[in-house]
């Protein structure tokens, strides 16, 4: 990934998707407004920070991309895989629902979701000059969102899977997500024979403790193998774990819940 900073903002782009027509950015936490635990560059209301300190961060951010403010489509997160379609941006709603899923092809739109370890994935078909974005905690990679984006972008843009380009970004890394056993079945269950996705105590050469060792999920490694069922080739993992640096990243695991969440911004141009 491309790291750019503009205005004290730094935010990492994908080298997939260096080329007209699209417009996107994963933003770190500096070159905000926001005090501690928040600091600086946070972009929700949800864990305490003011809505002032929160617009005038998104302002910054999307404008550090060129990005009319007016133009934001985004969500109320809920860790799910619904999608919604985005043919209008918000206006003076509030969001456009209860999902975590974004697709557009309008070029008058920015789709923008927040995240604090989940993954962010984008998807840009350059042929059809479609777009979506994807928040996945585990629950939403264990229901294969990012797959939902891609079925919504053939349905209603008539994307080919193969000329879809893929981004998985800065989350939570397979090095710090260790899972309890409910999560580990769950992931067995949603992705039959792919034990490569749970990384064993003893590979980690922590097999001894105090307390019995658990395995890591590997969310990356999952969201790309969902992408390539559902008929994506190009694939591009960021491979930057955000509970690795909370000094660039917002992390739920390193910091606990009273942090802010970095934001990530997708649209296509005409």
């Amino acid at each position: 990934m491309n790291v750019c900073t503009v205005d004290g903002l730094r935010y990492y782009q994908f080298d997939s998707f260096d080329m007209p027509g699209v417009v996107h950015g994963i933003f770190s936490r500096h070159g905000g407004v926001s005090p501690a635990p928040f600091a600086s560059l946070n972009m929700a209301v949800s864990t305490g920070d003011t809505r002032e300190n929160v617009t005038a961060n998104r302002l910054r951010a999307f404008r550090a991309l060129g990005c009319d403010p007016d133009s934001v489509a985004d969500l109320w997160q809920v860790h799910s895989a619904d999608v919604v379609v985005v043919d209008s941006p918000r206006g003076a709603r509030e969001h456009l629902g209860k999902a975590d899923v974004l697709v557009t092809d309008r070029p008058d739109i920015s789709l923008f979701l927040r995240f604090a370890d989940c993954v962010p994935i984008m998807l840009y078909d350059p042929c059809r000059k479609a777009a979506g974005l994807v928040h996945a905690g585990w629950k939403g990679t264990l229901l294969k969102a990012p797959a939902q984006a891609v079925r919504a972008m053939i349905e209603h843009y008539g994307c080919r899977p193969h000329d879809i380009l893929a981004g998985i970004g800065p989350s939570i890394g397979p090095c710090h997500y260790e899972v309890g056993p409910e999560v580990a079945a769950l992931t067995q269950r949603a992705f039959p024979g792919a034990a490569e996705l749970l990384i064993p105590p003893e590979a980690r050469g922590d097999a001894s403790g105090p307390l019995p060792p658990r395995p890591h999920l590997d969310l990356w490694a999952a969201n790309a193998r969902a992408l390539r069922e559902a008929g994506v080739r190009h694939i591009e993992i960021g491979e930057v774990c955000t509970a690795c640096h909370p000094d660039e990243f917002f992390s739920h695991r390193a910091e606990g819940p009273q942090t802010g969440r970095f934001g990530a911004v997708l649209g296509v141009r005409a």
